[in-house]
């Protein structure tokens, strides 16, 4: 009899338990036969590593994943058997292949122009991936029918190794077809995976039977076992040497052939077999525990590349496109996310249920800021050809009036132009520079020239002044001496006349001037205001009194005052709705302010005399 089950070839998630259960169980039976517990261990075990190898990994981070690379890494596996392409291989062309395919727009105002050889590349990798796709997919499908064919034809063996094991009388007679089965059966290859563990152990119980029952000399059996003792020797050797081999990965792997070479050979002498089985089983279980460690520190640094790959994806998902109003705040942004697509470059895999997951969030969360941009540069686009379409009218206006000698009229409008170009958003940065060379060239021409042009009209200004301040000293003195009114109103309206007659005078002065000059006027006015209402009163009442009796010119004139007193009333609503939108913070902004005071109590006093002649006429009507 012969222990032949081994429990090596388990996930790494599990393969600590499955050894322990199916040490226990040799270790309760007693016997290499019942190895065979451990045989549901072993079926886990044939799940090995598929992802990324850390060589792979490596190999891949240190060069620049292009199309043209990735061209030709497809075409290359494309040309290998289809037992020779890896799963993994053809992942990581799908994910490098997306990356590239739904990278970044070049960073600018525009997007590039598509490149048809690029599309054309791209196109030939998709259908390259596919191929090879279905290569596997061939090949995968080719083995299961083999391992199919394999499991059919290990049942006949192991049926008829029954048969012979049956046939007591004739066992030693058979020996020689029992040992040509089973080398057929090693040599039949695999078979399902969710069937192996069951056909071994079949055939094992066969073996067993068939050995128990034979009665060849002791001589033939004895060198049988010697035969089987040696070659398993020559296995713990080879074991016990995979404990220090420095590629991990590849010593599993070789311990799991080793084992499929023990489950060969033959059965050893029954008081051997415990002691020969249990020291090949401890040489294994240093195998796996280094592999479980190094699946440990895997695990571990996907945790890691699992957490820096959700901060990569927030930090993407978190960028506040509602903030992003200008060319340059895209482009700033545009710069983090490639930077962030740059850190992901560099991570390793995640793990495998949240890899692609991951990938998928983040191409999502990339895919959509870009698409926003897109959207934000096609939007943009009509408004900034129209910015500008109006700087270039403002930039030809000013280049117009560069030359003008209008120079108050010019003046005004060129600072209407600078006001609006303030107003006006961004153009293509290409061009801004010059646009704004080009307008404020043409303004400070006007400028320089005016400035040129009225430096003669200064001392022309200071004397203006000078005349203006004597008008306003003389307007007090009319009140402080004592004036005789016929002779104060005749000198008011000569003085109100030369005011009018003298030019500009310096513009930092003319507010502070025109204000002592009104409250001359209103000191004079209020000095003599009360004689002036009365007779301006009673001339009207003369007058009202000479056409007495004459219903219609006294109905015309009250026509004549009702519509004056609504032209007052009219021009009283105007000024203090302006009133409201002035402002006295600016030296000029109070001289409108006060200017419109007085205009509204002249407005209400005329309003307040209307009134009182349509009552006097109202009076004589009655």
């Amino acid at each position: 009899m012969d222990m032949q089950d081994s429990t090596l070839a388990q996930a790494p998630e599990s393969m600590g338990h499955a050894l322990n259960e199916a040490s226990a169980t040799a270790a309760d039976a007693g016997t290499e036969t019942n190895a065979a517990a451990t045989a549901e261990a072993e079926a886990a075990a044939e799940v090995l590593m598929t992802d990324g190898e850390e060589e792979a990994i490596a190999e891949e981070a240190a060069r620049e994943v292009t199309l043209e690379s990735l061209l030709a890494d497809a075409l290359a596996l494309l040309g290998k058997d289809g037992a020779e392409i890896g799963a993994d291989e053809i992942r990581r062309l799908r994910q490098n292949f997306a990356m590239l395919h739904k990278s970044a727009p070049a960073e600018g105002e525009d997007a590039a122009p598509v490149d048809e050889e690029r599309a054309k590349m791209a196109a030939d990798i998709e259908k390259a991936i596919e191929a090879l796709r279905a290569k596997k997919a061939e090949w995968a499908a080719e083995q299961e029918a083999l391992r199919a064919a394999n499991l059919e034809r290990k049942n006949e063996i192991i049926d008829e190794i029954i048969a012979l094991a049956e046939d007591t009388d004739n066992v030693n007679r058979t020996f020689p077809r029992y040992r040509e089965l089973q080398e057929e059966f090693n040599a039949a290859g695999e078979v399902p995976a969710t069937e192996e563990t069951s056909v071994w152990k079949r055939f094992q119980e066969a073996r067993e039977r068939y050995s128990d029952n034979l009665k060849i000399n002791k001589e033939l059996r004895d060198y049988d076992f010697k035969k089987n003792l040696e070659d398993k020797e020559a296995l713990l050797v080879e074991v016990a040497a995979l404990k220090d081999d420095e590629d991990i990965i590849g010593a599993y792997r070789r311990l799991q052939d080793l084992h499929n070479r023990w489950r060969q050979i033959g059965p050893v002498a029954k008081e051997l077999r415990d002691d020969i089985w249990n020291r090949f089983r401890e040489a294994s279980a240093e195998v796996n525990k280094r592999y479980q460690a190094f699946f440990e520190a895997r695990k571990a640094r996907e945790a890691e590349n699992e957490a820096a790959k959700i901060l990569l994806c927030r930090q993407v998902e978190e960028i506040d496109r509602s903030t992003l109003t200008s060319f340059i705040s895209w482009d700033e942004a545009t710069r983090r996310i490639q930077a962030v697509q740059e850190e992901w470059r560099k991570l390793g895999y995640a793990s495998k249920k949240v890899n692609r997951q991951l990938f998928a969030r983040f191409r999502s969360a990339c895919d959509e800021f870009f698409a926003a941009k897109a959207e934000f540069y096609r939007n943009t686009r009509e408004e900034i050809n129209a910015n500008m379409a109006r700087k270039s009218a403002l930039i030809a206006r000013a280049e117009e009036l560069k030359d003008s000698t209008e120079w108050r009229k010019t003046t005004d409008e060129i600072l209407a132009l600078q006001k609006e170009w303030r107003t006006i958003g961004s153009v293509p940065r290409k061009h801004s520079e010059d646009m704004w060379k080009r307008f404020t060239a043409a303004c400070n021409t006007f400028f320089d020239n005016k400035k040129k042009a009225t430096s003669g009209q200064r001392q022309t200004e200071a004397a203006n002044l000078k005349a203006k301040r004597e008008i306003v000293t003389a307007l007090k003195a009319l009140v402080e001496a004592g004036t005789d009114k016929a002779d104060a109103v005749a000198e008011l309206r000569k003085l109100q006349d030369t005011w009018k007659e003298i030019g500009h005078v310096p513009f930092r002065d003319k507010d502070k001037l025109y204000d002592a000059y009104r409250a001359a006027v209103d000191a004079v006015r209020d000095h003599f205001a009360i004689a002036e209402s009365r007779a301006r009163r009673e001339r009207f009442e003369a007058n009202v009194a000479r056409i007495e009796g004459d219903d219609n010119k006294l109905f015309r004139e009250r026509e004549r005052l009702l519509h004056a007193l609504d032209g007052r009333r009219a021009d009283l609503r105007t000024y203090e709705n302006n009133l409201g939108f002035l402002s006295a913070k600016s030296k000029s902004g109070g001289s409108l302010l006060h200017d419109l005071e007085r205009r509204i109590e002249r407005l209400k006093a005329d309003i307040a005399d209307l009134e009182d002649k349509i009552k006097i006429i109202d009076t004589r009507l009655a």
